[in-house]
């Protein structure tokens, strides 16, 4: 399913870690009280516990709410440091998300900077505030608040 994730998909990061025994309606109000999102959107939400070694995403996939989820046997999930955000959830693109579940650390590459069309406007503009963009900048600026 993640593999062939359209590119008009948002995907959030929780900040906090989560507790993997929570179902459907746990995640959804996770996402609904701490991220202030709505989960009926059809974006991804990803959720990693505190050990780093087990990640779930939440997804409506038109007829209802679905969970992708991952134990590792060996080793974490490499997500930056989080503490220094304030907010509750993280927007990433969708390399970012195939760089974590690859077993990529983000603080140790370096990505060269790209234009993109923005969907919304015709015209290319630098990929450095719309999407998070993993590891061309310090690895405490690798993401950015969501948004409204």
């Amino acid at each position: 399913m993640l593999n062939a994730i359209p590119h008009q998909l948002r995907i959030f990061l929780c900040t906090a870690p989560a507790d993997m025994r929570k179902n459907f309606n746990g995640l959804s109000g996770l996402v609904r009280k701490s991220m202030t999102l709505d989960p009926l959107t059809g974006h991804l939400y990803v959720f990693r516990n505190q050990r780093g070694d087990r990640l779930k995403v939440l997804y409506w996939d038109g007829d209802g709410l679905a969970i992708w989820y991952k134990q590792l046997q060996r080793g974490t999930f490499r997500f930056p440091d989080l503490k220094n955000h304030s907010s509750a959830g993280l927007e990433i693109d969708h390399s970012t998300l195939r760089l974590i579940l690859d077993g990529i650390d983000l603080s140790t590459i370096r990505r060269q900077h790209r234009f993109r069309i923005n969907p919304g406007m015709n015209m290319p503009q630098s990929q450095n505030t719309q999407f998070i963009s993993a590891a061309h900048k310090p690895p405490e600026q690798n993401f950015v608040g969501t948004r409204s």
